[in-house]
């Protein structure tokens, strides 16, 4: 079948170069697609910017392959097409749906979706297309897609429990099938104020987000946020069943890592190798994947120092296979080749209209918010006794600012003192926009040369407290791996 819209769009006097130098007149683009159609069986019909190939393929029974089976594929030439794409993505595997996000003028917006017929093909896609070179010089990206079913909900209420939260949620919204609500790290009784709500199908979400998102609607008198939550790292089955360390999270932030590291040992005794944590969650590696996944199924739920915390196993997530999708279609590959594990959800806020706030997004993450300790100032009485001592001989939880806590994990660790090198744009409204790289001396001829956010600020103390944040949150997942 082919849809008219098909044999509508390429007007004859329309003349596309194909790449190679040469030209392809809209009348040769339309039979390249009828012999595809015709050579294949599959069928091709184009709706609301997009031209879907298949979905389902001939002879297709039963229903569509499930979630994860789906790739994302950006930086496509302009001027290509399906009778150029559909063979090179067929060489990884049987395609159910190719859709081609296309422009009114007749081109292709830079992206397209292959969903296959079993994850194992997508992920094989994944592999030997990603950074594929599809023309001479031109290099496409291939990533997972997943339909995100999930959205962020901020600005609630931090006395409000899960229960209320999910009767509300279902009272203003349809399809919700549960609520995902974090304590605070130095109030369990209270939440973190934000919440993420799963609904049934990303459709359901996306209805939800369009009645929610215009900034108006109140929840118990209070204007929330919403937004997309991060998609959940999608990790293959084979590499979790290599991974021998534990994702612990709703510590107490005055919890030790020898706490932590003792209580595990519990149920066998130097099962446990190292503890790394990180303000109110850690990661427990073991020796052996057997004990990690005997320690997970004993302490889940279990207390330590009176709170209730939650274990899984930690999701290994090698970052230069990791690329950022945007609208346009272009995507780019983050900078830093080293492997982390990506903690699941952890519940940190995403930042909407709080340009103060640097807890935000770095390359696909969240940067670690400092603890959330007393600030506060007491009275100080003549004669009161002071001891002169050095910042080094505290406690991180004594740190509120990201550029101490770094200068005191570079001490901590024996390596010499950051530098910080400042760099400046400007934006399309004149703005100065600035970001700081950081070079440590000590392992800058290691995996990591320097770090440096992917986002700018306008005012210096924020650039620099930013770059700070983003390096200690590497710096924490880069150690876990070694």
């Amino acid at each position: 079948m082919v849809d008219p819209d098909i044999a509508n769009m390429h007007d004859e006097s329309t003349d596309v170069t194909n790449g190679c130098g040469k030209i392809r007149t809209g009348t040769q683009n339309e039979a390249a697609l009828l012999a595809l159609m015709e050579k294949t069986g599959y069928s091709m019909v184009q709706e609301n910017g997009q031209r879907k190939f298949g979905g389902p393929p001939p002879g297709w029974e039963g229903p569509p392959p499930p979630r994860g089976c789906e790739v994302f594929v950006g930086k496509i030439p302009r001027d290509m097409y399906e009778d150029e794409l559909v063979p090179v993505f067929e060489r990884a595997g049987k395609i159910y749906e190719f859709r081609l996000m296309m422009e009114f003028s007749g081109e292709n917006r830079g992206y397209a979706f292959v969903m296959y017929t079993t994850k194992e093909e997508a992920q094989l896609a994944i592999r030997i297309l990603n950074n594929y070179e599809i023309r001479p010089g031109k290099f496409i990206g291939v990533c997972v897609s997943l339909d995100n079913c999930r959205l962020f909900i901020g600005a609630i209420p931090k006395e409000k429990k899960k229960e209320e939260i999910l009767d509300e949620m279902k009272k203003v919204t349809e399809g919700v099938v549960d609520v995902i609500v974090y304590p605070s790290a130095t109030d369990k009784t209270k939440n973190r104020g934000f919440a993420f709500v799963e609904y049934e199908s990303h459709r359901a979400a996306a209805m939800a987000r369009r009645k929610l998102i215009p900034g108006t609607f109140q929840l118990w008198g209070h204007t929330i946020q919403v937004d997309w939550a991060d998609p959940e790292k999608e990790v293959d089955e084979e590499t979790m069943q290599r991974v021998k360390v534990l994702y612990v999270r709703n510590l107490m932030i005055s919890t030790t890592e020898d706490a932590i590291k003792a209580e595990f040992n519990k149920f066998k005794p130097g099962a446990v190798e190292r503890v790394k944590k990180l303000r109110d969650y850690a990661f427990v590696h073991f020796f052996n994947r057997e004990d990690a996944v005997a320690a997970m199924s004993i302490m889940n739920g279990k207390c330590i120092d009176g709170a209730s915390i939650e274990v899984t196993l930690a999701k290994p997530v090698n970052k230069e296979s990791t690329w950022r999708q945007h609208l346009n279609g272009q995507i780019s590959p983050n900078s830093e080749n080293i492997l982390v594990f990506a903690n699941k959800e952890d519940g940190h806020q995403k930042s909407l209209g709080k340009p103060a706030n640097l807890s935000i997004r770095l390359n696909g993450q969240h940067s670690p918010s400092p603890p959330e300790i007393e600030r506060c100032t007491y009275p100080f009485f003549p004669g009161t006794k002071l001891t002169p001592i050095s910042m080094y001989s505290l406690k991180s939880n004594h740190f509120s600012s990201a550029v101490m806590h770094l200068d005191y994990y570079c001490n901590k660790n024996n390596w010499a003192p950051p530098e910080y090198y400042l760099y400046s744009t400007t934006s399309q409204d004149g703005k100065v926009l600035l970001v700081y790289k950081i070079v440590i001396p000590t392992i800058a001829n290691g995996s990591q040369s320097y770090f440096m956010p992917d986002k700018l600020c306008t005012t210096l103390e924020d650039a620099k407290e930013l770059a700070a944040q983003f390096t200690l949150l590497h710096l924490g997942k880069f150690n876990n791996c070694f």
